[in-house]
């Protein structure tokens, strides 16, 4: 049993050496304002530690080489909140493009693959998503393999992502007919929930990815990038430079897409604008 242990208060200079390391790490700036939220995410990790300090604690993320006591902590200070289809008007979207590529002869040709990444995946729900929409997209082009690859700098979160399942809330947004399609009913913890069925589970490769790695290392462009909703936590420079980054893996006409309540305005990158939250690489 653990001892009661209660390491005071998240001084300044506590959050401040936090703060630094979880940006330089992954990008993530907690600003000046999130110092009680911080505080109340890392006490169950010093309680795990047997803590008596946030320096303490602070020390033993530094000291240890294997990263695995980094990752509990980024995973800590995440927020990973979402649905299935959320802010479906970009999987609408999606299908227009993969309709529009597969209807071009050259098009087809020249890929006999639809790469697409979705990139900060959260537990599952984008990436998901996008199987559904892709498989059902391609049912009439068998010589075209989809390939999405899910990544996310937490892998609590990738856990959970590659069970499928999801409790019957986060499933209300998916339309109808995908529902009956890729859907089946599971009890799970005393609640109904739903869990995508095998063929749409093969489509999805997860990995543990920082988003903050110098060059990305992919041979191949991917056709689509989602990135929605990551971007928020980061400051305009880290943006900015991630943005390149995303546009260095774009194929030529690939597109990226970003979180409603995200913009790129301010940012100096090679993209051009196709509508809001969508980017398109020449």
């Amino acid at each position: 049993m653990l001892k009661s242990l209660d390491p005071g208060t998240l001084t300044q200079s506590d959050y401040d050496r936090f703060r630094k390391l979880i940006y330089d790490k992954s990008g993530i700036n907690l600003g000046t304002e999130k110092m009680q939220l911080l505080r109340s995410r890392l006490a169950k990790l010093l309680r795990g530690k047997e803590c008596e300090s946030f320096k303490a604690y602070y020390d033993i993320v530094v000291a240890d080489s294997s990263g695995v006591e980094l990752s509990k902590l980024l995973d800590a200070v995440s927020t990973n909140t979402t649905h299935l289809f959320r802010e479906i008007s970009h999987f609408e979207f999606l299908k227009k493009l993969i309709d529009g590529w597969t209807s071009d002869s050259q098009w087809r040709a020249a890929n006999n693959e639809l790469r697409i990444w979705s990139a900060g995946c959260s537990s599952g729900e984008e990436p998901y998503s996008l199987a559904m929409v892709v498989h059902d997209a391609l049912q009439k082009h068998p010589g075209i393999k989809p390939r999405i690859l899910a990544t996310d700098i937490s892998t609590q979160v990738l856990g959970q992502a590659m069970r499928g399942q999801f409790v019957a809330e986060r499933a209300k947004s998916v339309p109808p007919a995908f529902r009956a399609k890729y859907l089946k009913k599971v009890q799970a913890e005393q609640s109904e929930a739903f869990r995508a069925t095998a063929d749409i589970r093969n489509l999805i490769k997860f990995s543990r990815f920082n988003l903050m790695t110098p060059t990305f290392p992919f041979k191949l462009g991917f056709h689509v990038i989602f990135c929605r909703n990551v971007m928020i936590y980061f400051d305009q420079t880290t943006q900015e430079g991630l943005v390149n980054r995303y546009a260095k893996s774009l194929v030529s006409g690939g597109h990226l897409m970003i979180g409603h309540s995200e913009s790129l305005n301010g940012i100096d990158h090679p993209l051009d604008y196709v509508e809001p939250t969508i980017y398109r690489r020449d």
